[in-house]
């Protein structure tokens, strides 16, 4: 397909890196930069996609609407670049008797009911272990060095129709969106050998993601005050407890990494114009979610004028918290 038209992109994260390729699928010539901070967050994140999250058990935003995207997305770029990013895998909440009252009752409500697979109850020490269908991670860091070197800088050249921001915390710690809510998070990447481990495993307030191999990623803290790329003691300590709250005794620490969620409002994206450049940030822990389909609505909004979604438009968003 020709190049026509031209878009200049800010930020080669998960928002940027998206926005790249869904503005090639229609022909749109990509230039961007990108300075590689310490503390992007797509470099250093697990990737999951949980369809029901939280303490509340509340389903993803529009997780059926975005879901099915975000799957044929990253596995259509995989075959595009002869790798693989989406990783399909059962989510499994491990429930403790505190926890349980609310989170029975919320399992018996029709939208979270369809992505339960089983609920066993009193298990391993547990009140109970809910096994979810549709969860899964996606390898963000290696979706984003694919897409730079398929979009290797300037290689599409073309005059820039649009620039579009997508930096991700250090433009929300910038002021840029008025108050955010950005949060530091830590990761450990560890070995533990000979674990048997088929599932996302959640509980003890943090998870375990299993990467084949023996190797796993854990995590994840929160600060809130400290919103920088350094890793911390306090950090792996908060991890290396999470760990054996889930069961894991023996294992190896490999990598400790910190990076910075960016946050405006929960999870939610933002998309839309700010002046004279357009922007698409907020996507908090749930990228791997959204990005792709929050970047396609952004494309139509650019190419084809097409109204912004109201739930993403950063304009009504602002009226609103102004």
């Amino acid at each position: 397909m020709p190049m026509t038209n031209g878009v200049e992109i800010t930020g080669m994260g998960l928002a940027g890196c998206c926005l790249a390729w869904q503005m090639r699928a229609r022909g749109v010539a990509v230039r961007w930069t990108d300075d590689h901070r310490s503390g992007a967050a797509s470099r250093v994140a697990a990737g999951l996609v949980n369809p029901v999250t939280g303490k509340n058990y509340e389903p993803s935003w529009r997780i059926a609407e975005f879901l099915p995207e975000a799957v044929a997305f990253f596995e259509k770029i995989g075959e595009e670049t002869g790798e693989r990013y989406w990783f399909p895998q059962p989510v499994v909440r491990w429930v403790s008797e505190k926890e349980w009252p609310k989170a029975a009752a919320k399992l018996e409500l029709p939208e979270v009911a369809r992505w339960v697979e089983t609920v066993e109850e009193h298990v391993e020490g547990w009140r109970a272990r809910v096994t979810l269908k549709g969860g899964g991670r996606v390898d963000t860091r290696a979706f984003c060095e694919a897409t730079e070197r398929v979009f290797a800088e300037g290689a599409d050249a073309g005059p820039a129709s649009w620039q579009v921001h997508c930096g991700g915390a250090f433009d929300l710690l910038q002021g840029r969106f008025g108050e955010h809510r950005c949060a530091k998070g830590e990761i450990l990447t560890v070995r533990i050998p000979d674990r048997q481990e088929k599932g996302i495993r959640i509980g003890g307030g943090g998870w375990l993601v299993p990467l084949g191999d023996d190797f796993f990623k854990a995590g994840a803290t929160y600060e809130w005050d400290q919103l920088d790329g350094r890793p911390t003691a306090a950090g792996r300590a908060r991890v290396e407890e999470i760990l054996r709250h889930l069961g894991v005794r023996d294992f190896e620490v490999v990598a400790h990494e910190a990076g910075i969620r960016p946050i405006v409002r929960r999870s939610m994206p933002l998309i839309g114009r700010m002046g004279d450049v357009w922007v698409f940030n907020g996507l908090g822990s749930k990228g791997s979610l959204y990005a792709p389909g929050v970047a396609r609505r952004l494309v139509e909004a650019l190419v084809d004028g097409t109204e912004l979604d109201a739930e993403l438009d950063v304009g009504k968003w602002l009226e609103r918290a102004g």
